[in-house]
This record gives C-alpha cells, structure tokens and sequence, in this order.
C-alpha cells in the first residue's frame, strides 16, 4: 500500500493512482475536469468547527492536530480510507492547502500508517 499526499492544485499524475480529496470544501478555482478526484471523501476533513478554530494558525498545529486526531478516532470515513488501501495499490489523498507541511493530510496520513 502507498498512500500519498499531493495539493488539489497540482497536475494529476497517472503516478497518483486513486485520487481522494480529503478537504470539506471545494477548492476555489479548480475544476472538477482539472482535480481528477476519484472521490471526494468530506467526511474525513476536519469538523467545521475546528477548521474555522485554526484557520490555518501555524502556532495552534499541535492543538489543532490533536483534536482532529480526537475526531478521526471515531470517525467511518477513516475505515473507507483504510478500505481504499487495500482496494487500490497508490492512494494519493488530495488536499487543498497552501502549506504542504502544515495541513490537516499529513495527520491524516499519521493515523492511516498508525492503524
């Protein structure tokens, strides 16, 4: 299994393999045609609640992260995510921030490699 993280913004790849987006919002300016999403799992994105909490505030990420860790405990759309590793040899989770190092993917993949 290889899952992957690349932005929404960038060109999909045929490298990618299954292409999910993991945000709950549509990206601005980014056609469905141009995103290339397999599936656009929402569920799994951060609660609206605690995106509009950090709101991108680099010096709330540990916060941040461990909240949404909190949320993913529970979370079925996690399960999916797991399904979809065994179904597809490259997952590549598709996210739409501008940092590729502070965002909500990288906890998500954390608590993928963890299960």
């Amino acid at each position: 299994m290889a899952v992957r993280l690349k932005r929404v913004y960038d060109d999909a790849d045929e490298a990618d393999g299954f292409r999910v987006l993991v945000d709950r919002l549509w990206p601005r300016g980014v056609t469905k045609e141009r995103a290339s999403v397999d599936l656009w799992l929402k569920d799994v994105a951060p609660s609206p609640e605690l995106r509009k909490d950090w709101h991108h505030h680099p010096e709330q990420w540990d916060d941040f992260a461990a909240r949404y860790r909190a949320e993913l405990e529970d979370n079925p759309a996690v399960d999916e995510l797991e399904r979809l590793t065994r179904e597809h040899p490259t997952l590549t989770l598709l996210y739409g921030a501008k940092d590729p190092v502070v965002n909500h993917a990288r906890v998500l993949l954390d608590v993928l490699h963890g299960r």
